[in-house]
């Protein structure tokens, strides 16, 4: 198979953690002998800096004319600290999302048996936690009309959703959730949100034409609970674009870390593919960065497009790196090995895996049928 693939590094880490994703795909090309032709572009702050805008036209017509994207962070300091910046780096994302219509934001959150221990939670809630997040990303409050007066005393964001939006994304989640455990939990707040009201109405019209999914529904405050205190009472989620945003992070909770979370944003025709982790200008150029997620991303990226094998590969050569404690400082507390031998380690473990490295369904942490 041949692909070509938009790499949009972005801002902090984002370039870093992006080259070790890139290592993993050369490693499953000289395995798997696929064709991956990538090309770079600008978003973000640095994109600000070079061009006056977040998200340059160029940008904008590569990812149309490529097969997928990697993206890697978006963000920094000085944009963080400027309420009154007019125009901001995650503007770019955002326009990105809606121009490519990525409507549908996918965030598995799988516990591996080998980080257990590396969760602030005790083993006993975490063990066996294996979810996924369907989030709408192109509609709401992210993207209704806002207002700030004159003098600066008053603004307003208003959320809007029509019943087509709720209905593509909540159909991919019923039918991701025929290939799991049969469940969705559609996440709202019905009881105070007129847009909420709309969304339960359309998801429950939906459910009835899969009468072999178990549905129910939740307000969004008692699922940020339930997702702490019991994470395995839910198989797919399905919320809206801020309940899905806020939600998603409790994630790398569970699992101990926001460098492990990866995610696919997928429209009728684009998709991309990154980390849910910030740009971390903290860590930027001292090798500390974890690139898992980004990796990870590379994973549902070959999902995506059928390579079931290739992506189990790489989900088994993160593994091990995960069992061998070939990670980053953020994880487990080692210091020893950084962004660059992370990817590295990983990267050589797809071309060369070992006879004996058991992989099985628990240990497949994305599973097949992730995406639709």
């Amino acid at each position: 198979m041949r692909l070509e693939i938009a790499l949009l590094g972005g801002d902090g880490i984002g370039p870093e953690v992006l080259a070790q994703a890139v290592k993993c795909l050369h490693a499953v090309h000289e395995t798997f002998g696929h064709d991956f032709h990538f090309t770079n572009a600008l978003m973000g702050a640095v994109a600000i800096e070079k061009t006056g805008t977040p998200l340059p036209e160029h940008t904008i017509e590569l990812c149309k004319a490529s097969d997928a994207i990697l993206f890697g962070a978006i963000g920094t300091p000085h944009f963080d600290n400027n309420p009154k910046a007019k125009i901001r780096p995650e503007q770019g994302l955002l326009n990105l999302r809606k121009t490519l219509g990525l409507f549908a934001n996918i965030r598995p959150v799988k516990a591996f048996p080998a980080m257990l221990k590396q969760s602030p939670l005790r083993k006993e809630i975490v063990k066996g936690t294996d979810l996924v997040i369907y989030r709408e990303l192109t509609g709401g409050i992210y993207f209704g009309e806002k207002q700030l007066s004159q003098d600066g005393t008053f603004a307003s964001d208003i959320c809007e959703y029509s019943e087509s939006e709720i209905s593509r994304i909540a159909h991919m989640a019923f039918k991701a959730a025929k290939k799991r455990k049969g469940k969705v939990t559609l996440v709202d707040k019905a009881n105070v949100l007129e847009t909420s009201r709309l969304w339960r109405r359309v998801v429950t019209e939906i459910s009835q034409s899969y009468p072999e999914i178990e549905m129910d529904c939740m307000y969004v405050d008692n699922a940020a609970v339930q997702i702490m205190l019991n994470p395995r009472l839910f198989d797919v989620i399905l919320t809206d674009n801020m309940f899905g945003d806020v939600l998603s992070d409790l994630g790398s909770v569970i699992i101990g870390s926001v460098g492990l979370l990866p995610s696919a944003s997928i429209g009728e025709d684009n998709a991309m593919f990154e980390p849910i982790h910030g740009s971390y200008p903290q860590a930027k150029d001292k090798n500390i960065a974890n690139p898992v997620a980004s990796i990870l991303s590379t994973a549902m990226l070959l999902q995506h497009f059928g390579l079931f094998e290739e992506s189990n590969a790489v989900v088994a050569a993160v593994l091990k790196s995960f069992q061998k404690n070939v990670v980053t400082p953020d994880i487990m507390g080692s210091s020893k090995y950084g962004t660059d031998y992370v990817g590295d380690f990983i990267a050589e473990n797809i071309v060369d895996q070992d006879q004996d490295f058991n992989i099985n369904d628990e240990n497949i942490g994305l599973g097949k049928s992730t995406i639709i």
